[in-house]
């Protein structure tokens, strides 16, 4: 991960474009399910990487941070 890359790890908690402020989510893509964002402009940012069902990612983000940071 890279500085800056996710909100968890200094990204603008503030759309630079859109100006939503979006709000963490188990989010879905073609490689499975994530702790993400997502705002008025699409996917925002991933805060965890991938999980096979939506369950395991919601398990995760129930725990927090220090279980789904990349």
């Amino acid at each position: 991960m890279i500085a800056g890359e996710t909100l968890l790890s200094g990204a603008p908690k503030t759309c630079s474009d859109c100006g939503i402020m979006p709000r963490l989510q188990v989010c879905r893509s073609g490689a499975g399910y994530y702790i993400g964002t997502y705002c008025d402009c699409g996917p925002y940012s991933r805060e965890s990487g991938y999980y096979a069902t939506r369950e395991l990612a919601e398990q995760a983000f129930k725990k927090g941070p220090q279980f789904y940071q990349r």
